[in-house]
């Protein structure tokens, strides 16, 4: 009975030896095909990234290499002023001079490359990077290659200064230039481009010149071969820019184009401070409404072409329907050529009761008056 107890005993040792040897095996077995698994998986990550590495390096060096080595051909680039070498590589990119606008900041990071300089650029998608770099460090034209002087015009000018400027930086003389902008062919070839502009324009009448106050005050590259109707043109096109977004508000507001660009040039030249435009624009809104006259003397010194700082009694006698206090309403059209301050000034008013304003020439501070009497003591205060 003993010697059988002895077996049992013996027997369930064996068993339970064996059954821990079996685990341990499987234990075994399974860290096995985990490292399998995991070696397996370590591999196939570093592959990858090798891959992917390699990848973007090959990426990377060949986006610094020309974008077409036998394309010599010249592209006329303009870097703004202002513009980030993050902005200088998307428009490098964008005209097919780099492959890759991202590798180029990286590389210019890398490289400590900056101090790349706003102009004018003559590029070829045969240059490397290097030789990029080098040109914006450098230092581009101030003006378009291949142009003349450029063409400036000045706030507040009027066709005739403008006749001016043209004959002194191109090929085209003053008489050249008054005579294309009469021309009925060129006027009406104008009106199918922009019929939204032009349109109250063509319709006005006694105007001296259809386009004054729509020839944009702003400099222009004018090119040896460019021609005329294309340089005027680009005035226009300037003015149809800020205007485009506002033809529906000028309609809603019962206003034209002409109307809205003759209060401007009004304002253009009554108000020197930006602060003071829209009010200056409020009053002329307000004499209109009230049927006043808008008597501004700048329209009595455009009725008699003379630019001086005062007008005399005399000169309020002359006889023309761009003289706004002998005649009431917003006569034949604008006197100049306003700004995008003054254009937005006639678009927004500002609201109030005023009705009479003087400014201090020497100052520049303008003082309103929503009275005569109240006008009259600004006068004395301030003028006399």
């Amino acid at each position: 009975m003993a010697n059988r107890k002895k077996e049992d005993t013996s027997k369930k040792i064996n068993s339970q030896y064996i059954g821990e040897r079996n685990d341990q095996y499987d234990q075994k077995k399974e860290k096995k095909v985990v490292r399998r698994i995991v070696l397996g998986i370590i591999t196939v990550l570093i592959i990858l990234v090798l891959v992917l590495g390699f990848t973007g390096y090959r990426f990377y060096t060949t986006s610094l290499e020309p974008v077409n080595k036998a394309n010599t051909e010249e592209i006329q680039i303009e870097i703004p002023s202002g513009s980030s070498s993050t902005d200088i590589a998307k428009i490098l990119e964008k005209n097919n001079i780099i492959k890759s606008a991202s590798v180029f900041n990286i590389y210019t990071r890398i490289n400590h490359e900056s101090n790349f300089r706003a102009g004018y650029y003559l590029f070829s998608p045969s240059m490397d990077i290097d030789q990029i770099i080098h040109q914006l460090q450098t230092g581009g034209s101030d003006v378009a290659f291949g142009s003349s002087n450029p063409v400036t015009i000045r706030e507040g000018v009027g066709i005739d200064q403008i006749a001016e400027a043209i004959e002194k930086s191109t090929v085209y003389s003053a008489d050249d230039f008054l005579e294309l902008i009469q021309s009925k062919a060129f006027l009406n070839q104008m009106l199918d481009k922009y019929p939204d502009l032009l349109e109250s324009a063509m319709d006005a009448k006694n105007t001296k010149y259809v386009l004054e106050g729509y020839l944009y005050p702003a400099t222009y590259d004018y090119y040896e071969d460019m021609d005329l109707e294309t340089l005027v043109e680009s005035m226009l096109a300037k003015t149809n820019s800020i205007l485009k977004d506002d033809y529906a508000k000028i309609k809603e507001q019962g206003r034209t184009v002409q109307e809205i660009l003759t209060i401007a040039s009004l304002v253009e030249r009554e108000a020197i401070h930006d602060e003071d435009r829209t009010r200056v624009a409020g009053v002329f809104y307000n004499r209109l409404e009230a049927e006043m006259p808008l008597q501004s003397d700048i329209s009595v010194l455009y009725a008699l072409n003379l630019h001086k700082e005062k007008v005399t009694l005399e000169d309020l006698k002359v006889d023309s329907p761009y003289n706004l206090y002998a005649h009431t309403g917003y006569g034949p059209g604008p006197f100049n050529s306003p700004s995008k301050a003054s254009i937005l000034a006639a678009l927004n008013p500002q609201e109030s009761k005023d009705l009479y304003f003087l400014a201090d020439l020497k100052t520049g501070k303008v003082y309103f008056a929503e009275t005569y009497q109240e006008h009259l003591e600004n006068k004395a205060a301030y003028l006399d």
